[in-house]
């Protein structure tokens, strides 16, 4: 703790030997006595903005603090109630129980850990550069008519209820199967293309989208598709704000289109793009819960189980202990994203001064 003296708020009068208060400090004594009063007028004369943010406030406060009591059940012996006493706590038993070698929920949670992780990375590695190829293509139609209709077509799929998407998915990929009143259903659109281009045909009678080996090409193709066009729209707007004069420049150097992209187009957006390289590294583990439980089949269980849903799993059984499993795994899963969101933005910070905070 900082121990204050006279000198850093008075100044000394060598003649006298006295103390005395400057005027710069009597004014900011002053501005530090009524600061009260000036933030009471500042939000009576704003109320409307302030009310406006009691709703986020209280979204907040219900859903993502008030829960965080409960992660005390993944250090709680679930035996003793909702007690939170010393007695009560189990330590890191959870944790060692399912990252341990001997324990038999531990294959499961490195089974889905890896899945996650592989999911996650085939997301990071197609669906962070599209966005930015979009928001180029966009910069290079020069009807803004165009440019206008084929905008709105990439954005819709984002207000579509994953609900809506995963349906869609599986019925563009479904097998041929008995319909209503003995009629048979034709295999998906999709499951035809794949078909063509030399698809085992068992794998299209069992549904592409349950088996292990096209599972997670069809998830990353679909989240690419309900994803691209929305997040494309920071990096419109980075780019439009590059400066004319710079297009000018390189155009009289003889820069063409494709150079202009790399000399100054790229270098403009740098920034940009490193701060949601950042972002989408901190939600790397956290993909699409929703989603992944509605493609969640026997058929692609081995592949498509991920961390959040077999914590969502053990959290609905019956048995208290097996949702402090499902608790100490979710926190994990959380606390590694964590991990990664410092790594990437020391990484940034340090190889293009660059970074988040």
């Amino acid at each position: 703790m900082v121990k204050l003296k006279y000198d850093d708020f008075l100044e000394y009068d060598e003649l006298t030997g006295t103390y005395y208060k400057s005027p710069e400090q009597s004014v900011r004594d002053e501005v530090e006595k009524n600061r009260g009063k000036e933030i009471l007028r500042s939000v009576l004369t704003d109320w409307r903005l302030y009310l406006m943010l009691v709703p986020m406030a209280l979204v907040y406060l219900l859903w993502k603090y008030m829960p965080m009591y409960e992660l005390t059940g993944c250090f709680r012996n679930p035996t003793t109630g909702d007690r939170v006493n010393e007695q009560d706590w189990a330590g890191i038993r959870y944790f060692e129980q399912i990252l341990g070698a001997s324990s038999d929920l531990s294959p499961q949670f490195w089974n889905a850990f890896r899945n996650t992780f592989i999911t996650a990375f085939y997301g990071l590695l197609f669906g962070f550069p599209t966005p930015i190829i979009l928001a180029l293509f966009f910069n290079e139609v020069r009807s803004n008519i165009a440019r206008s209709i084929l905008q709105v077509c990439t954005y819709l799929p984002k207000f579509l209820s994953t609900v809506i998407v995963t349906t869609l998915a599986i019925m563009l990929f479904r097998p041929e199967s008995p319909g209503i009143g003995g009629a048979t259903q034709t295999p998906g659109l999709l499951s035809n293309l794949f078909g063509l281009f030399g698809a085992d045909p068992q794998l299209i009678s069992q549904g592409l989208i349950n088996t292990t080996q096209y599972y997670r090409t069809i998830y990353v193709i679909t989240d690419l598709w309900e994803h691209a066009g929305y997040d494309s729209i920071v990096f419109f707007a980075a780019v439009i704000a590059v400066s004319p004069t710079s297009y000018e420049a390189a155009q009289i150097d003889g820069a063409g289109k494709m150079a202009q992209m790399r000399y100054v187009v790229i270098p403009s957006i740098l920034s940009t793009v490193v701060i949601m390289l950042i972002m989408k590294i901190g939600s790397l583990l956290s993909v699409g819960y929703e989603k992944i439980f509605l493609l969640l089949k026997s058929g692609n269980y081995e592949v498509a189980m991920v961390v959040s849903t077999l914590s969502n799993s053990w959290s609905t059984n019956q048995d208290k202990t097996y949702q402090a499993y499902g608790m100490a795994a979710e926190m994990l899963n959380n606390f590694i994203g964590m991990l990664l969101v410092i790594g990437a933005n020391k990484i940034a910070r340090g190889a293009a001064d660059i970074s988040l905070y």
